[in-house]
């Protein structure tokens, strides 16, 4: 959601779905009473009320929509169900829910038909006709309703024309809506021949133009174990392989272009994440994820986070991915190249009581304090690589090293001077945070450098140590 900071709200599989931020102002990190509880069985998509932070929907196997309300506790079930006489609607075990770009306060939920919920999700409307096969022999299930065939297995909405809505089913069909469904159109037939009749994963439609989508698909439930990503440029007339170099023997789950940068997509495999600078060509795997199933990827609107949703091994956060975003060939030509970095805040984390839970405590990491500062380096050399921060004045307040490796450096600076700028013995003395104001970093590698602002905000506080 758009909290400062951001919360980050998923399912488990058995253990229902929860909501949690994605940092805290502890020097614990982010503990087991961080996160709420917010209902379900297993746990699958959630989406956050655009009005009011405490309400959020979520869903339980078979399509159970519910809205939680995290101040009061207050749970109502909110699943469609058909009026007498007519026939039930069929939910996957996993059901899609996505919560409107354009209109807010609108979801759209998807069975063997298409939903749009509105009025807190009290409100319910069928948009679409029966978008599967139908098959009577295939759709009818006896066991716990894991087995539902015969359903809308991804739905995306486009960001760049309002009405425009893209679903796929788990029997092959894919489909498009350009007026909020009041018509549907079939794109199945235009489909490359190593899509027909299979399980389509996963939908992205383009940020930066409505006729342009990608389409995931993991195969392997026909003995296809190839990562399998295609792209239309042309409303799903044709399409073209966009997996590139990816590892033979890796499905791919979900795919998400970039909302700054067309050329630049992620992929969630079954064995970690991927990025390609250019539209597919070739990929380059996240470094420091396990090896883990990659059920979904999503890019934060204003940090510009990759957060990464894992099937086993919880939640991860790429923190600021928009140098991956900027990294565009000229940038890549040039030997040495600082990105603009985010805003800065500091503030002193506090160290408090921690929940005491036995053996059972989890902790996730917070982001590293104060500002990311990211470099490009096209190649090795001898000569050492340098960051040198400056205040409003020109007096350097920070001397940083990079790793000079060829690629993108990081390193975060903490927003206190550094020790070779401090006075041992009189002056100031301790590592405080630097006052706020605009301050001037500087990347150099011998006779090369590049130079970008950065702006840091000090929280008023009491340091605690």
């Amino acid at each position: 959601d758009d909290s400062v900071p951001y919360r980050i709200c998923g399912g488990l599989q058995d253990n229902t779905n929860w909501v949690g931020p994605s940092q805290t102002n502890s020097q614990e990190g982010i503990l087991n009473a961080d996160w709420t509880e917010i209902g379900g069985g297993d746990g699958f998509y959630c989406v956050f009320d655009p009005f009011d932070r405490d309400l959020l929907y979520a869903e339980a196997q078979e399509g159970y929509l519910h809205r939680f309300n995290t101040r009061t506790g207050e749970h109502k079930d909110l699943r469609p169900e058909p009026t007498e006489g007519q026939p039930r609607y069929r939910f996957h075990w996993n059901s899609p829910l996505i919560g409107s770009r354009h209109e807010k306060g609108t979801m759209f939920l998807a069975g063997n038909v298409v939903f749009r919920v509105t009025d807190r999700g009290e409100r319910f409307q069928v948009i679409s006709p029966d978008l599967t096969a139908n098959d009577p022999a295939r759709t009818t299930a006896t066991g716990s309703g894991a087995e539902n065939y015969g359903v809308v297995y991804a739905l995306a909405e486009s960001p760049r024309a309002p009405g425009m809505l893209w679903a796929a089913t788990d029997d092959g069909r894919l489909w498009r809506t350009r007026d909020g469904g009041a018509a549907w159109t079939e794109l199945t037939a235009g489909l490359p021949a190593v899509l027909k009749g299979q399980w389509l994963t996963q939908i992205e439609p383009s940020w930066h133009d409505a006729e342009t989508a990608y389409l995931a698909v993991a195969a392997y439930r026909f003995g296809n174990d190839a990562p399998l990503i295609f792209r239309t440029a042309d409303g799903g007339k044709t399409w073209q392989d966009a997996a590139g170099d990816l590892p033979r023997h890796g499905p791919v789950r979900v795919v998400r272009e970039d909302p700054k940068n067309p050329s630049v997509l992620y992929a969630g495999t079954e064995f970690g994440a991927f990025v390609s600078l250019d539209r597919g060509a070739r990929w380059t795997k996240l470094g420091g994820l396990p090896p883990v199933i990659v059920d979904d990827l999503a890019i934060h609107p204003r940090e510009h986070d990759l957060v990464i949703g894992t099937h086993g091994r919880s939640l991860w956060i790429v923190d600021d991915a928009s140098p991956l975003a900027a990294l565009t060939p000229e940038i890549a030509a040039k030997p040495l190249h600082l990105f603009a970095p985010q805003p800065a805040h500091g503030s002193y984390r506090l160290r408090g009581w921690v929940e005491s839970n036995g053996g059972a405590v989890y902790r996730g990491e917070n982001p590293p304090e104060g500002a990311l500062l990211t470099a490009w380096v096209r190649e090795l050399d001898a000569e050492p690589v340098k960051l040198t921060v400056m205040d409003a004045a020109g007096r350097p307040v920070a001397n940083l090293a990079l790793p000079g490796t060829p690629g993108l450096n990081r390193v975060a600076w903490d927003l206190r001077p550094t020790k070779d700028l401090l006075t041992e013995y009189g002056g100031e003395g301790t590592r405080k945070l630097v006052p706020p104001g605009v301050y001037t970093v500087t990347v150099s590698r011998g006779t090369e450098r590049s130079t970008q602002s950065l702006t840091v905000t000090i929280a008023e506080g009491i340091e605690t140590r």
